[in-house]
């Protein structure tokens, strides 16, 4: 199994949780995912469910969230791969870069032959030159 710790009078005020703590590329930690026990909010909301005795009992709620903050998951990818998505990540996975108005056409035909396969294409349609584009 997976190393883990216990900190003692760390939990939340409404039950156990666990936290998944991810390094860096520089080595600092983060707390990402998140699984946490809730007694406190199914009393608070005074819940309850008839049981297989046909009596009402009260739920535990699970709270998680896998990625933690989307924001701070994210802003560890781009941080680990220092911005250079790996192709399966990379929001655009080709650009098509025409060197004239002459072949748009054929660029706007290569992005729809790629798009067709499942593949992230934009074309550049901007009027720099070739060595700006890219």
């Amino acid at each position: 199994g997976a190393d883990y710790s216990e900190e003692a009078g760390e939990a939340a005020f409404y039950g156990p949780k666990i936290d998944f703590i991810v390094r860096d590329a520089i080595g600092r930690e983060w707390q990402l995912g998140t699984v946490q026990v809730d007694y406190n909010l199914p009393e608070r909301f005074d819940l309850h469910y008839t049981g297989a005795d046909n009596k009402p009992h009260r739920p535990v709620m699970v709270h998680r969230a896998p990625f933690g903050s989307m924001e701070r998951f994210t802003g560890l990818l781009i941080e680990h791969f220092e911005g250079k998505f790996p192709t399966w990540l990379s929001p655009e996975q080709v650009r098509v870069l025409p060197i004239s108005d002459k072949v748009m056409d054929v660029a706007a035909a290569h992005r729809a032959a790629l798009a067709a396969r499942g593949v992230r294409v934009t074309v550049d349609e901007t009027p720099d030159k070739i060595g700006a584009k890219i």
